[in-house]
């Protein structure tokens, strides 16, 4: 399978916005054609939308996933925020975890299973598949059906 390589930004704050200027820039080349979302996705069997649903639960999960502070927090305490740049990276943590949980409640029960195995575990569809004794070839229309609902959770058109 061909290598699809993509330069991407790690930043506390995430990716660079046009325009905004971050302290530190630093990025890593990511061979997102490894994932078997990437390789569904490479082959023609999801679609962009899709795609980007996956992706967008991916990140979350990555993110919620972050080690949490081993010594105590003396940031201020803000009664309002405006938006996730204003957040910690506690409160950023949280948020992509609340985030995540949400997606997989809208996916609905029984569709979260095939969801975290495949986008957040990296598992192909047939070892999913055996994983949860489905019959063979049915995990990539149940995979479509949870990536579908989750689009919409994430507004993406």
């Amino acid at each position: 399978m061909q290598r699809k390589l993509v330069e991407r930004e790690l930043t506390l704050e995430g990716p660079r916005k046009k325009g905004g200027a971050l302290k530190s820039r630093r990025s890593v080349t990511v061979n997102v054609a490894e994932s078997p979302l990437g390789w569904l996705h490479a082959h023609g069997h999801l679609d962009d939308r899709l795609f980007a649903a996956g992706e967008r639960l991916r990140s979350d999960y990555e993110r919620a996933q972050l080690s949490p502070s081993t010594t105590m927090r003396w940031d201020p305490v803000r009664a309002k925020t405006t938006g996730e740049q204003d957040l910690t990276a506690s409160e950023r943590q949280l948020a992509a975890r609340h985030r995540f949980n949400a997606a997989l409640r809208e996916a609905g029960k029984g569709l979260e299973d095939i969801l975290w195995r495949v986008v957040c575990a990296g598992e192909t569809i047939a070892v999913a598949e055996k994983a949860l004794q489905w019959p063979s070839r049915s995990g990539k229309l149940v995979l479509k059906l949870a990536l579908d609902r989750i689009a919409g959770f994430y507004r993406i058109n």
